[in-house]
């Protein structure tokens, strides 16, 4: 049972680290490289495919929102993980003793 107990802790341990760092690895993904190649410049792309703006790296800090979102995010992947592993119920035997 603590095996068992220990790769469930260890795939929804994977599951949330891989939620929580997906959105980081696409935003400094989208951001870098292309077209703005000067020191000091961050690539922002807009909603028609194709148009980006340069802006000057100092616009972009952090806020104090960005210490609390991650934590939350995570929390709610733990939680959604949790009620799935409980909704299929894979303690439970089909079959009577």
């Amino acid at each position: 049972m603590l095996i068992y107990a220990a790769r469930w802790t260890a795939l929804l341990t994977v599951l949330v680290a891989v939620a929580s760092f997906s959105p980081e690895f696409a935003f400094v993904s989208t951001i870098t490289g292309g077209e703005c190649r000067r020191e000091g410049m961050v690539r922002v792309p807009l909603d028609v495919p194709g148009e980006v703006f340069c802006l000057p790296a100092q616009m972009f800090a952090k806020s104090n929102i960005d210490f609390v979102v991650p934590p939350v995010f995570a929390a709610v992947v733990v939680a959604g993980a949790a009620w799935v592993v409980r909704s299929i119920a894979l303690w439970e035997d089909d079959e009577p003793v």
